[in-house]
């Protein structure tokens, strides 16, 4: 269900570029970071369901440590992703993924 709130309120991301670039090992290096982004949406929208966008980060944290802790991921991350998940921006994984 929240997934699909998510889904519904968020702004599609915007258009690839036009071209493929020249250089074959960018071409690899932005689908690899396409990839790492939407993984990571769909961790934020997993993060979602277990500390609503309505708590703020120190009550998120609270909740968010034990299970970034199980999954070997860090609370920084942890609470960047699900912000990824509702704004679709990719500068909300400013220095944690990204």
């Amino acid at each position: 269900m929240v997934r699909q709130a998510v889904r519904n309120v968020r702004t599609p991301p915007p258009p690839p570029p036009a071209g493929p670039p020249a250089d074959p090992a960018l071409t690899e290096l932005r689908r690899v970071v396409d990839d790492l982004a939407a993984t990571t949406h769909q961790l934020g929208e997993l993060m979602l369901e277990v500390a609503p966008a309505y708590l703020s980060d120190t009550a998120a944290a609270d909740v968010l440590a034990p299970l970034c802790d199980a999954i070997g991921e860090s609370l920084d991350n942890g609470l960047a992703a699900p912000r990824y998940a509702l704004s679709g921006d990719r500068r909300a994984l400013s220095g944690t993924i990204l």
